[in-house]
């Protein structure tokens, strides 16, 4: 039997979730996205020739700020003070670019939205940067790898 939908109330109205009586839990989740591109497009972000700047840097930067602003992004979101926010870029084969974000908290609610946030912006902050180049990138596979704390437990995507 599937859960039910906790963003809606008995009237079947969106609400936001009362986190009150949740215990406070260290709480960390990983999301995991692609950039495809054609393959030259990576070698010149990878050499830093892309005439914008460096786009891992930006890429990185950008995937961490909306990370912190998930909660107005999001309507349903609480906003959450985090404690860290990492976002790591790497190629991840020929013409992909990998992206993983992993974000922290201690608090009453989990950062699954936050560490999928900054993947989503870091890979499109990817294709800002490198549209010029290469307007057939593809941004895609974005998902939660892993979670941990919180009352639901523990989570690992399995691999498919």
């Amino acid at each position: 039997m599937p859960e039910s939908l906790t963003h809606l109330d008995s009237a079947g109205r969106a609400r936001m979730v009362d986190v009150g009586g949740k215990a406070v839990t260290h709480r960390v989740a990983v999301a995991s996205g692609t950039v495809s591109m054609k393959p030259e497009t990576l070698e010149l972000i990878t050499a830093g020739e892309i005439a914008k700047g460096d786009v891992l840097a930006a890429a990185r930067i950008a995937g961490i700020m909306a990370a912190k602003k998930t909660g107005e992004l999001i309507p349903l979101c609480h906003p959450l003070g985090l404690d860290s926010v990492t976002v790591e870029l790497e190629p991840a084969g020929p013409g992909v670019l990998g992206i993983t974000a992993t974000a922290s908290v201690t608090g009453k609610t989990g950062v699954e939205m936050e560490a999928l946030t900054a993947v989503s912006v870091a890979a499109l902050t990817v294709y800002d940067m490198c549209k010029a180049a290469d307007k057939d990138m593809v941004v895609g596979d974005i998902r939660l790898e892993a979670k941990s704390g919180g009352r639901s437990g523990d989570y690992r995507r399995q691999p498919s």
